[in-house]
């Protein structure tokens, strides 16, 4: 390696090794870190500790059972009422009032959620968005989540080393003067101690718990300072599409300070966070469920499973993970959850008014593409996209105008590019009269002679490819908007009752690879003007006879698409159709405007303006390394003879 080089590599260690001094954490920060880390080991340690000690315990006492007699069945001892005391006593230590009841359920509602809460655990137990359905029913609200399809408990320590889960007791609900809040209370056997689960639902999709321990320091354990949660739920299949709702459906996490990480969608995951975690999403297609704390998540653990195909089910999310929870304290563990859809908007509103750092970000769970694509959708579809909305239309017409609009943003690189092509095309006669004139063996100087013609013609062969480049974040835009715009969610167009899943109106028993069970028309009609625009283009093309693969190629290319989008969003399909109707209208057009003739009668004008002239720019450029080349091809031939 030359000087040069050594040289590059220490600037780059020099640059690394000085990113890594300027992002090094300071020693509060590490000590801040350190002590959290250390309190959940030790919440963990003492819960290993007290789980043995409980289940010492419960194998000591005697268990019920009888012999049976004369052979007949075995029968259940009848014992007192003192003796199940004293069993639920030394189980759950103070907690043992708890450890006996009956269920019941309590409702909160708003205009836009329904959350029932069960006393067994008392947490949430169903979900229900009132202004949604799922696929094929019309009439039931959309249920998130019901029964066993989630579970979540929190798990306490007791001062003599008892491990409590709080999914086994049963809370007491407490009156309340308000029809959007609930109470429940779990006792102990202190009269003056309990915990209090204070649940609101005021506005919106947002149900908030606040933890609010009371006199606690004589029942818990005091050398902790976090409380353990397991949260468990299975995600119901909603869509029509499970294939593509399967692709949609994902865990994510937003990090304190950070950015949103995901699991794998597609299989089987498992991670553990050891940064401070802000928000937990279980996250469908259309609709999420979202844990926020207000402070921050310690020492998560995430698991994601893929349910079996036909089992009804999409995905199985748990979490393990600890909040802040001083025990001699009476301030409150804030807690909420988000039950609602993935509407950017929606999401939107809750950071409005935050301060920066207070920020959620949920609108995050909206996918939007990437960076750039994600800043043209919000800065350009999305207001497009209300705007028409806005004016009382029919999802048609308002794909329909989308479609006008960005055809008319993108025209000018459009018809940059397709004028490139046309010139192209003119210059073909002499392009092929320098192919005849250097052979195959001379392709410098076949290149080196194209070069000096496209430079003489005013051409440059870069200015069909830029503009492509350009409009192609738009196009990309759009391509992740359509599938995931809630909006298109149950709105119907001619054939296609639902735009957000595909309209299938051909179905068959026997899965065909890469197509599937079925065949969507709008699809179909999208390939088969797709495979006209083709021959339409090629038509116009200067195109070698000898490179008929190609040829093939660019039909093969619509026929791809029918596999590709045959399960996407009827919406998407819709877009692509009218976008290409739109595209062969514009072509048509172009041609009628663009005459070869005339512009080969310009070039030639070009060549005698600039005959003589020094070249400058790309071209120039070019030509200097093609020179360049050739020189040192030629020196490295002389060095072969001599040897």
């Amino acid at each position: 390696m030359d000087k040069k080089t050594w040289i590059g590599f220490g600037i780059i260690a020099a640059i690394i090794v000085g990113f890594a001094l300027l992002n090094r954490p300071s020693k509060e920060q590490l000590a801040a870190r350190q002590h959290v880390q250390d309190s959940i080991r030790l919440a963990r340690q003492m819960e290993y500790e007290a789980q043995r000690i409980s289940d010492s315990i419960q194998a000591t006492l005697p268990t019920i059972t009888a012999a049976p007699e004369n052979g007949g069945m075995v029968a259940a001892p009848t014992i007192t009422e003192e003796e199940n005391q004293s069993r639920l006593q030394a189980i759950y230590g103070s907690f043992a009032p708890a450890a006996q009841g009956e269920e019941q359920l309590i409702s909160l509602e708003n205009e836009h959620l329904r959350v029932t809460l069960t006393t067994h655990g008392g947490v949430p137990e169903s979900a229900r968005l009132l202004e949604y359905h799922a696929s094929g029913d019309s009439i039931n609200p959309l249920c998130l989540f019901e029964g066993e399809e989630s579970a979540m408990n929190f798990t306490l320590i007791t001062a003599n080393n008892r491990v409590i889960q709080t999914n086994n007791l049963y809370f007491t609900p407490v009156p309340t003067d308000s029809a959007h809040q609930a109470i429940l209370r779990l006792a102990t056997d202190q009269p003056d101690a309990w915990m209090d689960y204070v649940y609101t639902l005021s506005e919106g999709y947002m149900l908030r718990l606040s933890i609010e321990p009371h006199n606690m320091q004589n029942v818990l354990a005091q050398n902790i300072n976090s409380m353990e949660i397991q949260w468990r739920q299975i995600i119901p299949q909603q869509e029509n599409g499970r294939k593509f709702e399967e692709r949609y459906a994902q865990l994510q996490y937003m990090v304190v300070g950070g950015e949103m990480e995901k699991l794998s969608e597609s299989k089987d995951d498992d991670e553990k966070e050891a940064a401070r975690v802000k928000w937990i999403g279980y996250k469908d297609q259309f609709f999420s469920t979202v844990l926020i704390a207000d402070d921050a998540f310690s020492s998560s653990e995430f698991h994601s499973t893929v349910q079996p195909k036909h089992s009804g089910y999409i995905k199985e999310y748990q979490t393990r993970t600890s909040v802040p929870f001083e025990v001699g304290s009476d301030e409150p563990i804030g807690l909420r959850w988000y039950m609602g859809p993935n509407h950017y908007h929606t999401l939107k509103a809750y950071d409005e008014g935050v301060e920066k750092e207070e920020r959620l970000h949920l609108n995050e769970l909206v996918p939007l593409g990437w960076k750039i694509v994600s800043w043209i959708n919000v800065i350009l579809v999305i207001p497009m996209f209300d705007l028409f909305m806005g004016w009382g239309l029919h999802i048609g017409w308002v794909i329909i105008l989308m479609t006008l609009v960005i055809k008319l943003i993108i025209l000018p690189f459009v018809f940059v590019s397709y004028k490139s092509s046309a010139k192209m095309r003119a210059l073909k006669p002499q392009i092929d009269a320098i192919n005849e004139k250097y052979p195959a063996d001379k392709m410098q100087e076949r290149q080196q002679a194209t070069m000096k013609l496209y430079q003489q013609a005013g051409v440059s062969p870069m200015s069909g490819c830029l503009p492509m480049l350009f409009q192609f974040p738009v196009l990309m835009a759009m391509f992740w908007f359509l599938p995931t715009a809630i909006e298109l969610r149950g709105k119907s167009l001619l054939w296609a009752p639902d735009l957000s899943t595909y309209d299938a109106v051909f179905h068959w028993s026997t899965e065909i690879p890469l197509l599937g069970d079925h065949l969507s028309l709008f699809c179909l009609l999208m390939t088969i003007v797709n495979i006209v625009y083709t021959y339409i283009t090629m038509q116009s093309q200067a195109t070698d006879p000898n490179m008929k693969f190609m040829k093939y190629m660019m039909y093969a290319m619509p026929l791809m698409f029918l596999f590709i989008f045959n399960d996407y969003a009827a919406g998407l399909s819709f877009y692509y159709l009218i976008s290409l109707f739109i595209t062969i209208m514009q072509t048509m057009i172009f041609r009628w405007t663009l005459n070869d003739k005339k512009m080969l009668a310009e070039m030639e004008e070009n060549k005698k303006k600039k005959a003589g002239k020094p070249q400058s720019g790309f071209m120039a450029r070019l030509e200097a390394l093609q020179r360049q080349q050739q020189q040192m091809a030629r020196e490295n031939a002389k060095k072969n003879m001599r040897r």
